[in-house]
């Protein structure tokens, strides 16, 4: 293994190594494997299993696809807006809540929503089904543009603001409960210190991260503290002078200070979630490996290149291709392609292949 101090000459191969090298660390149980990464972004979508699961099977040992959910109300964690929606440690969440200022309901709304609050305090946990029923209102415009019950639509925003939350899911739908958070911090030392820390969680999880893709997820968090948007950019200023960084091929790159570069190679094959830490920073994605990464369950069929829901493939520190997986009839199905468009013949590659498709298969409970 060889590792460089930050004074060292440090290459872009460099760089993708340690990218591959610092997200796998040895197996560990699944709850430990969550407060490691501090925050999961979830998806809906199965192909061949949620974006949670694919994440966390590289991380979590004998994680099979629906652990995550199944054992959701025994891990420490909660559904909630980190960058984006999905689950957090209960550690991370304080750090963000109370969102006193995130405003979420219309003025039409308060009412309501205190009425809904008493509903779910008396009930204890409540479907979305059965807080319609009591209710009896109307329907929404959606974020895709669909219909969604206006109670529903409340539900999510009395949960982003911190007042319910999810219980855990039945059948995928949330049930929720009612949430306390500790009081918002009083100085304005602390609200820099947690910000400041949220922040770190960011680098932890997605560096080395070039300069831009710095910015960029430190603007996302403007969602998870919405309270706190105006703290961003000050707090970004004082995370490049505290992070690690090196300026490679014109661009600074940026990374914790109490890690080294360890540009350790193993000789694994691994499928990508196209949320996995990895590959989440498609900038990043790009500039490492050379090649354009883009999720395309949402691009009409005729204009995708890579596929509904292509996994990346990576193999010596390198992404080398992309793989579409499905299930049928019990059998599990992979349409492979490669960034040369050459199949791979190298011996030892094929059986780390074959290996990582015995680890999908029981992942997801297949037939062999």
């Amino acid at each position: 293994m060889i590792k460089k101090s930050v004074h060292s000459s440090i290459t872009l191969n460099d760089l993708r190594r340690f990218t591959v090298a610092r997200n796998f660390p040895k197996h560990a149980t699944l709850k430990t494997a969550l407060q490691r990464l501090g925050y999961l972004q979830a998806d809906p979508i199965r192909a061949p299993a949620r974006a949670q699961d694919l994440i966390l099977r590289h991380r979590a040992k004998d994680h099979r696809a629906g652990d995550l959910d199944r054992r959701y109300a025994t891990l420490d964690i909660e559904e909630d807006v980190f960058i984006n929606y999905g689950y957090v440690t209960r550690a991370l969440q304080s750090l963000m809540h109370p969102r006193s200022n995130s405003h979420p309901f219309a003025r039409g709304q308060r009412k309501l929503a205190k009425q809904l609050l008493d509903f779910v305090r008396e009930r204890g946990e409540v479907h979305p089904r059965e807080v319609d029923s009591h209710f009896a209102h109307g329907t929404v415009t959606n974020y895709w543009g669909g219909s969604s019950s206006a109670t529903t639509h409340l539900l999510d925003a009395m949960h982003y603001a911190g007042l319910l939350r999810i219980a855990r899911r039945e059948k995928g739908t949330r049930i929720y409960k009612i949430h306390q958070h500790e009081p918002a911090p009083k100085g304005a030392a602390e609200r820099r210190a947690r910000v400041d820390e949220l922040v770190d969680v960011v680098v932890r999880l997605y560096a080395p991260l070039p300069g831009p893709s710095l910015s960029y997820y430190v603007g996302r968090l403007r969602y998870a503290v919405p309270q706190w948007k105006k703290e961003l950019p000050a707090a970004l200023q004082r995370a490049k002078k505290r992070l690690r960084h090196e300026r490679v091929e014109n661009v600074v790159w940026y990374w914790p200070q109490d890690e080294e570069i360890d540009d350790a190679t193993e000789n694994v094959v691994r499928l990508l979630a196209p949320f996995d830490p990895v590959v989440h920073d498609r900038a990043r994605f790009e500039r490492l490996w050379g090649w354009i990464y883009r999720l395309e369950a949402y691009t009409p069929v005729a204009k995708r290149k890579l596929g509904y829901y292509a996994l990346p493939v990576l193999w010596r520190g390198h992404a080398i291709g992309w793989a579409n997986v499905s299930v049928k009839n019990g059998e599990l199905l992979v349409d492979l392609g490669y960034v040369d468009s050459t199949p791979r013949r190298d011996h030892a590659f094929k059986r780390e292949l074959d290996a990582e498709l015995d680890r999908m298969r029981s992942f997801i409970v297949v037939k062999t």
